[in-house]
């Protein structure tokens, strides 16, 4: 974020030069100093920081892995091992896939009536707060499940509302970028953004390894000495979410005071029931085909190569571990480690989108994550491994950010918050596509390593998908 000199005091300057305002994106925001816009573009950067903290902790490495563990599996099954133990997992691990699933779905209904609600009447941050702080909520709900018969299904239903008012409360987050940047700046500020949230992600995950979850040898994990494993009711997991639920708490606070509330305006529907809310966004969807076909092409598009995206993390640690024989320390250190190159990717890309579009961004990044991903499928060795893995980790992040800068570039002024919600809609209607092919591919091969192939697919049909697209503002107008 640039910085300027703050404009001059009205006792010195009774009017200031428009030359020491900028104009925010969002329609209706008043003229700011290019420093606080700086300032508010910076708290609402820690937003992603601190979230980073439920989907590092909850969703990738932490909470749902002991859910799927063998902690929730009967002690006499757990120590008798074999085929029963083998079930256990599994039935374990599809109760956390049902509860991702079902909040998922509620997502995909739920998202754009959500954000449509906050648009005009001035309470889009208003519904951040409300959903972070459920969110953190249910977080720290989860420090009470404990490995003991049924425990699972509380953690699951934590997991499902988690996952859903997270959503709720990215959706709106989203639809802010136009509160804290100018038109000019969009990509850079998504970019800072989406890569405030890699680098929170890794210095959470980072501390809550050292201090709680590591196996240092002695009585406990972590420097803490945390009891862990069904003997100490894991206890070590449970103190890592509580910590992420205070993480998460701490870096909610600075966008929720810095970042004023968007101003009511008259652009977006008037607040109605929930039936009349689906009308009214079925005939935006009718509306936006009409008049920017691309549009609608363009939000399939994204869905599709996200969807790839989220492969490339899921089942790159797979693919480490079965294929290239990482250890578990050893995935955890290239998991870290892609973080890193993704958030510098993700820098990078910020500052390409606003020089050269979003669109290039996108298609240079997907074009490097096919041949990448398609070179792993003929290295071998570990070296080899990292340094094709990297690769498609550094050009991850460029294509999530320009993709919302994308979005925000064709968005309608005061419908932000509704077609954010029909991104976050249209993303969890193809999330099957890129977990479907991995399991084709490696079920018809009987090789993980083939796995990637599903992947690729699924990137390259975004690639293509995407060629068409031209990021131009779309408009709706309610009344034809």
């Amino acid at each position: 974020m640039s910085v300027s000199q703050e404009p001059a005091e009205a006792s010195v300057t009774p009017k200031p030069s428009p030359d020491d305002l900028v104009q925010p994106s969002q329609a209706g925001v008043a003229p700011v100093s290019r420093r606080e816009l700086g300032r508010r573009a910076r708290a609402w950067a820690l937003w992603d920081w601190g979230s980073a903290s439920f989907n590092a902790v909850v969703t990738t490495f932490i909470f749902s892995t002991y859910l799927a563990s063998s902690l929730f599996v009967d002690a006499d099954v757990a120590e008798a091992g074999g085929a029963p133990l083998t079930r256990a997992l599994a039935d374990n691990a599809s109760i956390v896939a049902w509860a991702v699933a079902i909040a998922g779905v509620l997502v995909a209904l739920l998202a754009p009536i959500v954000g449509q609600r906050s648009d005009g009447g001035g309470r889009r941050k208003l519904w951040v707060a409300v959903n972070t702080g459920l969110t953190i909520v249910a977080m720290i709900g989860m420090f009470f499940v404990t490995p003991v018969p049924g425990g699972i299904w509380l953690g699951a239903a934590l997991l499902a509302a988690g996952n859903l008012f997270f959503e709720f409360a990215s959706v709106n987050y989203n639809a802010m970028l136009h509160q804290v940047s100018t038109k000019q700046a969009l990509g850079r500020t998504s970019g800072f953004g989406w890569g405030m949230g890699y680098v929170g992600g890794i210095v959470l995950l980072g501390l809550l390894l050292v201090l709680f979850i590591f196996d240092m040898g002695g009585e406990g994990n972590g420097v803490l000495s945390v009891p862990a494993g069904r003997e100490g009711a894991g206890l070590d997991v449970r103190l890592a979410v509580l910590a992420s639920a205070g993480w998460f708490l701490a870096f909610a606070i600075p966008l929720l005071v810095r970042v004023p509330e968007v101003p009511p305006t008259g652009a977006a529907p008037k607040r109605v029931g929930i039936l009349a809310s689906y009308r009214i966004l079925f005939r935006t969807i009718g509306r936006i085909g009409r008049r920017a076909p691309k549009t609608l092409l363009f939000l399939l598009a994204s869905a599709v190569f996200r969807d790839g995206l989220s492969g490339v993390f899921t089942f790159g640690a797979i693919i480490a571990a079965q294929v290239f024989g990482f250890s578990s320390t050893e995935v955890i250190l290239f998991a870290i480690a892609a973080n890193v190159t993704a958030g510098i990717g993700t820098f990078v890309g910020g500052w390409a989108d606003d020089r050269f579009g979003p669109k290039l961004v996108i298609i240079v990044s997907l074009a490097v994550l096919v041949v990448s991903g398609s070179a792993v499928i003929f290295v071998d060795g570990k070296g080899m491994f990292w340094l094709c893995g990297l690769a498609l980790a550094t050009f991850v992040g460029p294509v999530q950010s320009a993709s919302r800068s994308f979005m925000a570039r064709i968005t309608p002024e005061g419908r932000e918050g509704e077609m954010f919600g029909l991104y976050a809609t249209t993303g969890r209607s193809v999330s099957f596509l890129t977990a479907t092919l991995f399991g084709v591919f490696v079920s018809m091969t009987g090789d993980t390593r083939f796995g990637i192939l599903g992947i690729i697919l699924v990137l390259l049909a975004g690639l293509l998908l995407v060629l068409p697209v031209h990021p131009k503002p779309t408009t709706i107008d309610d009344r034809d």
